[in-house]
């Protein structure tokens, strides 16, 4: 596989999965994480809110303004969210779907597509707000001030924002890599710097051998390309597992039995909504995944 795909690409695969399979052992899955739920006595500007930007819905609900979101995007999948309709189930945006709940505000960023519905809904009279789309958890704060001056409560965008930090972790003696796998796409990437994991690897003090090396966000992944990264623990989304039918397929594939995490099946998970969301859940993702990888690659330390 040697075309590489781009950033909106890889978020917009992650979110629409592929094939179930067994599931890995060392699963951090979204119902472990919860959202933080934060309240403050602002009200909202607006009344009715079609949030597509990637992870603004789950912005809104963190802020304890559920009830004025009339319909998301298709990212923003927690429970709380459930009975908002999803607008954009196939990543392209419904005129009809969303002009029918009659909202007042729309918030939408540079993935929300296609342009001719965005040029459409701007015709139609109803405000359009641009949300960055950070890849990074650098830019979580800044979203969520956007978000909040959206809806107009910047007191609670301020709250929520002060949970993002890169907290203080020890550092680990732990290679990671992140591994990007479709296997029913015939799609198999090595994460390197600007992937969105190094971020996170990075907040919680181990070493993201993938980005120490490779210049592209995401690239080929060759069994050479491996075996000279020798990682500890291999990172994955849920569903790019069992794409490959497990832990017992992905140590078959070129270069993975001949690290160390493929020979002691080292191997950790996160469900494919949580890992690159960059909203409120990441922070409480961050001791979550760094236990998981120190349990993991305890074989290799």
């Amino acid at each position: 596989m040697k075309k590489l795909l781009p950033l909106a690409l890889i978020l917009s695969l992650a979110v629409t999965g592929c094939s179930t399979s067994k599931k890995s052992v060392s699963d951090i899955s979204a119902s472990e994480i919860s959202l933080p739920i934060i309240h403050t006595s602002e009200i909202p500007n607006v009344k009715r809110v079609v949030a597509l930007a990637n992870g603004s819905a789950e912005i809104i609900a963190s802020m304890g303004y559920s009830s004025i979101l009339v319909g998301r995007d298709v990212a923003s999948s927690i429970p709380e969210l459930e009975k908002i309709p999803i607008d954009n189930p196939s990543h392209n945006v419904s005129i009809e779907k969303v002009l029918s709940q009659q909202p007042d505000l729309i918030l939408i960023d540079s993935n929300t597509s296609p342009q001719s519905s965005l040029e459409t809904l701007k015709k139609s009279g109803i405000k359009l707000v641009k949300i960055s789309d950070p890849f990074n958890l650098r830019g979580v704060a800044t979203k969520e001030m956007e978000v909040a001056r959206a809806i107009g409560t910047p007191i609670a965008g301020a709250k929520i924002s002060s949970q993002i930090s890169t907290s203080n972790f020890p550092s680990l003696p732990i290679k990671v890599a992140f591994l990007y796998v479709r296997g029913t796409s015939a799609i198999y990437l090595i994460g390197g710097k600007g992937s969105g994991a190094d971020s996170l690897l990075s907040a919680i003090g181990v070493r993201d051998v993938g980005a120490e090396k490779l210049a592209n966000p995401f690239n080929a992944m060759t069994a050479e390309e491996l075996i000279s990264l020798q990682p500890d623990v291999l990172l994955l989304m849920t569903k790019g597992l069992q794409s490959v039918n497990g832990v017992d397929g992905l140590v078959q594939l070129p270069g993975i039995a001949q690290t160390p995490a493929g020979k002691n099946r080292a191997v950790v998970t996160v469900d494919d909504s949580l890992l690159l969301s960059f909203g409120p859940r990441s922070v409480a993702l961050l001791p979550a995944l760094r236990a998981a990888i120190q349990k993991a690659g305890k074989k290799a330390i």
